[in-house]
């Protein structure tokens, strides 16, 4: 059983690394952040064609249902099914791959889906047409993905939402800093919902990208046994072709969201003002300037106090913690490591007032190399508004992990993932024992002993190595005969290059 998933799993790879690599070449003259949306758009048309038709074919099969409900569009809306066109089919797609009319008839498709379903309007690509993009190579992409299968069955559903996220991942790696408005790397977003565990309830994120957070709690609440019903999303983005991707990336996942019916910049134009989150997660823009805070100086929001005009990292903080449930809401938020000890435009005093409130749970430090945008070292803040244990706070210095997986690139491994969910599991059972050079647990006192400096080094200390047995005396006789040794045989080597350039005529 295991060697057939593992078989099914090396061939999903293969079709991802397929797609790709069609996505490269279909590239030509269009720029990186354009030929994006073409493949992801070509994905998101391939996904819903497939699962009306997987519907289709269930009503048709369906002996209470049969062909006098094939076209009640309530019987597909009921399975959060979009409804798609006759003409909007890949079929029609596919029969037009190596015509010259192929990207006019992918831009009818496209309009024609998003006339027939109000919650796609104005959110799909329709730039198929354009004389920069090959048609010729269109139509191969096309082809590859007629020959998957998508929409039977749960597997095969996630396929294309896997592939969907995988272009994702390759994007941002290839368009590196710009990147950072759309793509946060998985592994981030998976330790920030491995330590939330945001198994029911209302899920924020303020500034919500390609929609990355969403995904990867959905998957934890399917991995756990847990129920999508559960889990109520609500996001907000200030970029508009991001917010669609976000929109066609959440649909391709069956995910329902409110993402607040336009994008608009979530300090000045807040499209949740009301909600009280359970969960909230979210990677800002690190060290944001000219944000507005000369326009919101008398927001109800800066509990803590007004941030610096210069950086909005505290005013994402706050606007985050605005938004928590006071009977116990959560909050991840990944920010520049400045954001632990900066002392510039008020951002110390503001760090105390939110650990005199208890509002800080956890600080972790993350490892370098993890983000394709940037190399600026960054850590999570964890928020909540009823501390599991009330006073203190967990430090977890996670600098020393994760592996390489390019000559530029690291990501956190599943086990380290799961260690910090495990630690800080521990931390809220009060069973958790200090880890020099990892895990610390330190009071409100401890931390304003530091002066509310939050840099997990501080607390957790260096790691404990293992007392070297061999006596000084002894070990310094013996580095300093090996170091002997080492400089006769470099005086040897010296005379025979000496005594070799000489016999070619050459003198040093």
């Amino acid at each position: 059983m295991a060697k057939a998933k593992s078989k099914a799993n090396a061939a999903d790879v293969k079709f991802e690394d397929k797609i790709w690599d069609a996505a490269r070449i279909l590239r030509g003259a269009v720029d990186a952040s354009e030929y994006k949306h073409v493949v992801l758009g070509l994905i998101f048309l391939k996904y819903v064609s497939d699962r009306f038709e997987a519907r289709r074919s269930e009503i048709l099969a369906d002996p209470e249902l049969g062909e006098e409900f094939v076209d009640e569009r309530d019987e597909y809306a009921a399975e959060r099914v979009f409804w798609v066109p006759e003409k909007a089919r890949w079929q029609e797609i596919a029969s037009a791959a190596h015509t010259p009319e192929i990207g006019a008839v992918i831009d009818a498709a496209m309009r024609e889906i998003e006339r027939e379903n109000d919650e796609l309007k104005g959110v799909l690509p329709k730039n198929f047409a354009r004389p920069e993009l090959d048609k010729r190579r269109l139509g191969e992409v096309v082809d590859l993905f007629t020959n998957v299968k998508v929409g039977d069955a749960g597997e095969s559903k996630d396929l294309l939402g896997r592939v969907y996220e995988y272009c994702l991942s390759k994007f941002a790696e290839q368009e590196g800093k710009r990147a950072g408005e759309f793509y946060t790397p998985s592994c981030v977003v998976r330790a920030l919902v491995e330590i939330l565990r945001p198994f029911e309830g209302r899920v924020y994120d303020p500034c919500c990208g390609s929609g990355g957070m969403f995904v990867q709690s959905s998957k934890f609440v399917e991995a756990h046994g847990g129920n999508l019903e559960d889990i109520s999303v609500y996001g907000q983005e200030a970029n508009p072709t991001t917010w669609k991707m976000a929109r066609m990336n959440l649909a391709i996942r069956g995910i329902e969201a409110d993402l607040g019916g336009a994008n608009a910049d979530t300090f000045y134009d807040d499209k949740h003002p009301r909600l009280k989150a359970d969960f909230a997660m979210a990677n800002p823009p690190f060290n944001l300037s000219n944000w507005g805070a000369d326009a919101l100086s008398d927001d109800g929001r800066w509990a803590y106090g007004l941030p610096p005009a210069g950086n909005a990292n505290f005013a994402w903080l706050q606007h985050i913690a605005s938004h928590l449930n006071p009977a116990g809401g959560r909050a991840g938020v990944v920010l520049a490591n400045g954001s632990l000890s900066s002392q510039s435009g008020g951002e110390g005093e503001i760090r105390r007032k939110m650990v005199e409130a208890d509002l800080v749970e956890c600080v972790v430090s993350l490892p370098s190399q993890l983000f394709f945008t940037t190399q600026i070292p960054a850590s999570l803040w964890f928020l909540s508004r009823k501390k599991k244990r009330p006073g203190t706070t967990l430090f977890i210095d996670a600098r020393q992990m994760g592996e390489m997986v390019t000559r530029n690139a690291r990501t956190l491994t599943d086990a380290e993932i799961a260690k910090l969910g495990e630690t800080y599991e521990a931390y809220a059972a009060g069973t958790l024992e200090d880890v020099k050079g990892y895990v610390a647990t330190a009071t409100t006192a401890q931390i304003a002993a530091q002066d509310y400096i939050l840099t997990p080094g501080r607390y957790v200390g260096v790691e404990e190595r293992e007392a070297d047995a061999e006596p000084f005396e002894a070990k310094m006789s013996r580095l300093t005969a090996e170091l002997s040794e080492l400089f006769a045989k470099s005086r040897e080597l010296e005379t025979t290059i000496k005594k070799n350039l000489g016999a070619l005529g050459f003198e040093l």
